[in-house]
């Protein structure tokens, strides 16, 4: 079943320096979950990427509420996907001279809730 899109109100955190694949790990456990639940969820699960997700959360459902007039209580995640960002490149010096690069990721984290209705 396809979700109304109108009826969507999202909420996007951009340049968290974290890796989008730990940040999936974490959004795959509150997609289509209640913000009750999901808050439960985040609460207690014992990753560091709950942190900025539940930034998000409170964020799209404080959109809802604010923007929208929406009860905080009707509504349930939608949509939840973290998208990779700008990759920093740092080096470390190495034996004989050489340079070793070093990764730092970054992701976009977009949350999008609905009332329960509309799912």
């Amino acid at each position: 079943m396809a979700v109304d899109t109108t009826a969507q109100v999202k909420a996007v955190a951009r340049y968290i320096r974290m890796s989008p694949h730990k940040v999936r790990r974490v959004l795959d456990q509150i997609r289509g979950c209640s913000y009750r639940e999901a808050l439960i969820i985040l609460e207690f699960m014992p990753y560091r990427a709950c942190e900025p997700v539940l930034k998000v959360l409170r964020s799209a459902v404080a959109n809802a509420e604010n923007n929208d007039g929406l009860d905080p209580a009707d509504l349930v995640i939608s949509e939840a996907y973290a998208d990779a960002g700008p990759v920093l490149k740092r080096f470390r010096p190495r034996a004989q001279g050489r340079a070793y690069q070093i990764r730092k990721p970054t992701c976009h984290i977009t949350i999008a809730v609905a009332p329960e209705a509309d799912r």
